[in-house]
């Protein structure tokens, strides 16, 4: 059985998975949900210098104290560049990769040149859209009390994840075992963009006939997914 550590993109927690990780635990998967640094119920710590290199380290520094190995690493939406920088630091921990409606940034692009979002409410330390934002665009997809239960949990993400450049030096560059989920009602990330990460990293590709938010729209069926080889 494999062990899976699923990753979350922004305004998130480890809560956005909670519909998935009953189905991999019932096929006899162990699986890990962390909540980033400076995201949901840790936003407490947010601070300035919180970004996706530092999310991504604390990260690996949890499956050496795990002590995981051939981990089946899962990034959703700005997950996507935390757990390519994850896999690239602890490469001898990864067996496979798999982005799921994820960015996947090439070294030095940040989230801007790939995707335009509306002006969002930003301070020092976070950004995120307003609450109204969120319900009529972000989540628009969702069913009524699916939406209200995220809202509720919605959070600002640490600002510099979303604005600075990733460091991507050599994940591009090497060969793994990757698979790349395209939400097919999902605007953002672009499907080109989508399609670039599949095409470089020659992974296999798989869609959904759902939004941005497959882990609670279609969490069995995601689930699935992110078991094929």
């Amino acid at each position: 059985m494999a062990t899976c550590v699923l990753l979350h993109g922004a305004y998130q927690g480890g809560w956005i998975w909670q519909r998935v990780a009953p189905h991999l635990r019932a096929a006899g998967h162990t699986v890990f949900t962390p909540t980033l640094d400076g995201c949901a119920e840790r936003r407490h710590a947010l601070r300035p210098g919180i970004d996706t290199e530092s999310q991504a380290a604390e990260i690996a520094e949890m499956l050496f104290f795990e002590d995981l190995h051939h981990v089946v690493l899962v990034g959703t939406s700005c997950g996507g560049m935390v757990a390519a920088r994850v896999a690239e630091t602890a490469r001898d921990r990864i067996g496979r990769i798999v982005f799921a409606d994820a960015l996947a940034l090439f070294d030095g692009e940040n989230v801007a040149d790939h995707v335009k979002r509306p002006t969002a409410v930003t301070t020092d330390t976070a950004t995120g859209p307003s609450a109204e934002d969120a319900a009529n665009r972000m989540f628009v997809s969702l069913d009524q009390p699916t939406k209200a239960w995220a809202l509720a949990r919605y959070t600002p993400h640490p600002v510099a994840a979303m604005a600075s450049p990733v460091k991507l030096p050599r994940f591009w560059q090497q060969p793994w075992n990757a698979s790349v989920i395209w939400c097919r009602q999902s605007v953002n990330p672009p499907l080109a963009h989508q399609k670039r990460a599949a095409e470089t990293l020659k992974a296999h590709w798989h869609e959904l006939d759902t939004g941005h938010y497959p882990m609670l729209t279609e969490p069995e069926a995601l689930a699935r997914l992110i078991m094929v080889e």
